[in-house]
């Protein structure tokens, strides 16, 4: 048995998804491959190269594959198939954007967003944002599932895996890369945040949100927002925290201001400690919080960031 795992990168470094998800494929047994697809990723190959319980690693540099348009990558994957039982990547908008694509074209059923493996072929997964739990099991001679990095250790470094190359496919011709606006912060990504502050609703507007990034800053944080926070326009998508938004499991999450519906605590509940700031005792966050603040928000935030 053979497992490929799809490694998440920006052609220069690897992102820690790709750990959590090389947990999992050691969870299931076998060789552990590592696919890389990118162009001039060469550093990233070396770094995969590191990564303990891994065979090899493989490296399909190409220029159609720079900016990992699900049109290139799924067609590469396709192509490697056949010399594995599972392939694997992060069920994060990387592996959501590619592995659909090319289970479609294997014709084959995906597996999305397991969180525990109980052998080869029988996976858990969350279901109604979280609050039940289904056992499947998949009958594919190949198996495609992406990972929910919250629920793996990430795998550890040390290891001196061989790097090989493998061929593209080229440009498949069904997608153009236009643009990408990304954010910049000097804070930690949510994902990879050891300490997430997050503030919902109870903000009342996206000008209150300097002081909950005054906190972040004092903590080491990032800042998250609950979906309600993102509609109503106070900070932009980028910052949702949820079942539509991202799923996290810092050390430490504050959340301020959030009622705490089930869509929110469908992306942040795993998190080892949570502390709830909320003026309504009857709010449903409460009752998944290690510790709780029943105060005004705006007077609770700054002794608290005045304090640290």
């Amino acid at each position: 048995m053979a497992i490929l795992v799809l490694a998440e990168h920006d052609n220069a470094e690897l992102k820690p998804a790709t750990l959590n998800t090389v947990t999992a494929a050691v969870e299931i047994g076998g060789d552990i491959d590592v696919l890389v697809a990118g162009s001039n990723c060469a550093a990233v190959g070396e770094a995969a190269s590191k990564i303990s319980g891994i065979k090899r690693v493989l490296v399909a540099d190409d220029p159609a594959l720079e900016q990992q348009l699900a049109e290139n990558v799924a067609p590469l994957i396709v192509s490697l198939a056949s010399n594995y039982s599972h392939v694997l990547a992060p069920a994060d908008t990387f592996g959501k954007n590619i592995l659909p694509r090319a289970a479609a074209l294997l014709d084959v059923q995906q597996v999305s967003d397991i969180q525990a493996v109980e052998s080869a072929d029988t996976f858990q997964r969350p279901i109604y944002a979280g609050n039940a739990i289904a056992t499947v099991q998949s009958s594919d001679a190949l198996k495609l599932i992406t990972v929910r990095g919250t629920a793996f250790k990430a795998a550890e470094l040390g290891g001196s895996a061989p790097v090989e190359s493998v061929s593209a496919n080229g440009d498949a011709g069904l997608s153009d890369f236009v643009g990408r606006e990304l954010s910049k912060s000097e804070r930690p990504e949510l994902t990879a945040a050891r300490v997430i502050v997050s503030g919902g609703r109870g903000m009342q507007s996206g000008d209150n949100f300097p002081m909950l990034e005054a906190l972040a800053d004092k903590l080491g944080a990032a800042v998250g927002a609950s979906r309600a926070a993102v509609d109503a326009g106070f900070v932009p998508n980028d910052y949702q925290v949820g079942q539509t938004g991202k799923i996290v499991a810092p050390e430490l999450y504050i959340a301020v201001g959030i009622s705490g519906a089930i869509q929110h605590l469908a992306g942040m509940k795993d998190s080892k400690v949570i502390v709830a700031i909320n003026k309504d005792e009857e709010a449903p966050i409460f009752q998944i919080a290690d510790y709780g603040i029943v105060g005004d928000l705006f007077k609770v935030i700054p002794e608290l960031t005045e304090e640290l």
